[in-house]
């Protein structure tokens, strides 16, 4: 028996320990965030004049979202960070980020077949139509097609981030991995409605109106956006700098994924303070 042999039983139960670690570290995520919500329901503590959490939220949301009032949620009074349709979108992003993650295929760097991409930019598409029709009702002369609403904005764009997933995360899995796992990130109708079927339950359970459900929501909405503005900048920082395509272990993306936060995080409060500067409010546009 040679000591390749006697080492590889050593090399793989190495590996399945490490993989076991991460679906229990993954695992974690969502399971802190309903012993969160089960708290808040239990103790019925949400308290929301001073909550910093929701402050600071309310500043990343500022700098790419219009947050006009009547066109966003609100919880126990308080307006949502983001409008409707922004947080549909990046509940949509944030949905798709954990799902991916608990699935394990963080790695995989292939675009859904052509069938599926159809109907993920349909869903973009769709969202288009909607805002454009909702825009529309700026100016009360202008035709339209319906009456736009709250839920049809959440809806159009859950579909839309949900979209936005699906192919952020293959182009993220490329620009970090040396052997990045050329498979679609989802590669069936069933696993597209799985992930539709969890978005659907998103909304039912925002339109609840719970304001303990609306808060958490209202959180992981812009964990989301920051998700989303990560991953884009961390793709841009790798390709600049040519660092692209070098991981192979989990702890060495940490570097690259850590300056994309870094930089979400300047350029969502450079963008905030210019703005702010410019229109003097964190509601909407003057004259809107």
């Amino acid at each position: 028996m040679s000591p390749q042999d006697l080492t590889q039983p050593i090399v793989q139960s190495t590996l399945w320990q490490q993989t076991n670690m991460k679906r229990w570290l993954l695992l974690l995520i969502p399971g802190g965030i309903l012993l969160i919500m089960g708290f808040y329901v239990v103790t019925d503590s949400v308290r929301l004049d001073n909550d910093l959490l929701l402050h600071g939220a309310d500043w990343s949301g500022y700098a790419l979202c219009h947050r006009i009032t009547e066109r966003s949620f609100s919880v126990n009074g308080r307006q949502f960070p983001l409008c409707a349709r922004c947080s549909g979108m990046y509940l949509g992003v944030a949905l798709v980020f954990v799902a991916i993650a608990l699935a394990g295929r963080l790695r995989r760097a292939s675009l859904p077949p052509w069938r599926l991409l159809l109907i993920l930019l349909g869903f973009i598409a769709i969202m288009g139509i909607d805002g454009i029709n909702s825009y529309s009702h700026f100016f009360p002369n202008a035709p339209h097609l319906y009456e736009p609403r709250n839920w049809l904005r959440l809806v159009t764009g859950i579909g839309t981030g949900v979209t936005m997933g699906l192919i952020f995360l293959p182009a993220l899995a490329q620009s970090l991995w040396r052997s990045p796992q050329y498979q679609p990130i989802i590669s069936s109708g069933r696993e597209l409605t799985e992930l539709l079927i969890l978005a659907a339950i998103t909304v039912v359970l925002l339109l609840s109106n719970r304001p303990t459900l609306l808060y958490v929501l209202a959180i992981v909405s812009v964990a989301g956006l920051l998700l989303i503005v990560t991953a884009l900048n961390t793709v841009i920082v790798l390709v600049i700098f040519r660092r692209d395509g070098r991981a192979v272990l989990w702890r060495q993306t940490a570097v690259p994924l850590l300056a994309g936060f870094l930089i979400t995080l300047v350029e969502l409060s450079v963008i905030g303070l210019f703005r702010f500067n410019l229109t003097g409010t964190m509601t909407g546009f003057p004259g809107l």
